[in-house]
Parts: structure tokens; C-alpha cells; sequence
């Protein structure tokens, strides 16, 4: 993927989050082509700045491959979506306050 072109439509839904305002567990999916992949996530706050740490299964990682995508590639696009509040919540789960 060259610099400016879009990556894959990514959307990330959080099923989970417990933790505070300083780091906070997460775990969800990622729909990308319309296929649905798990992943869990550690995110931190405050010093440093906003961060995201995912990880997702070597069996999510084949398959995104197989599907002619870039399973890092991918993993920074949830990153992003993640420090950047772009995520789908269910309702009644709210971030830590």
C-alpha cells in the first residue's frame, strides 16, 4: 500500500472492557471483507500518550494472509481505531472513567 491510499475497511467492535483511565483490557472482533476475526487488546493512557497494544490469533493472522491481506497492516488500522474512539460499543458498556 503506497503513502495516502486508503487501507481496508476495518470495523471494530469492543464486546469487553474492564480497567481504569490509566490501561484497560479489551477484547472484540474486526470485520474486514466480511469476514469476522477475535482480538484482544491492552490500551494505555496518560503517560506517553494514548496506545494500543492488539493481538490477535495465528489462525486469524493465516487467514487474514489468505484473504490478500497484510495481518499487520490490519493490526495497525485497529490500533488507530482504538486510540481514536472509532470503535462500536454495545449498549450499556462505556469506557472507564
Amino acid at each position: 500500500m503506497k503513502r495516502g491510499e486508503l487501507g481496508p475497511n476495518v470495523t471494530v467492535f469492543v464486546k469487553s472492557l474492564r480497567g481504569s483511565e490509566i490501561a484497560s483490557k479489551l477484547s472484540g472482533y474486526f470485520v474486514v471483507a466480511g469476514h469476522e476475526f477475535r482480538f484482544s487488546a491492552i490500551a494505555f493512557g496518560r503517560i506517553g500518550g494514548h496506545n494500543a497494544s492488539v493481538t490477535f490469533s495465528k489462525r486469524a493472522t493465516d487467514n487474514l494472509a489468505k484473504l490478500g491481506f497484510d495481518p499487520d497492516q490490519i493490526q495497525l488500522i485497529i490500533q488507530r481505531k482504538l486510540v481514536e474512539g472509532d470503535i462500536v460499543l454495545p449498549d450499556g458498556l462505556t469506557p472507564p472513567s
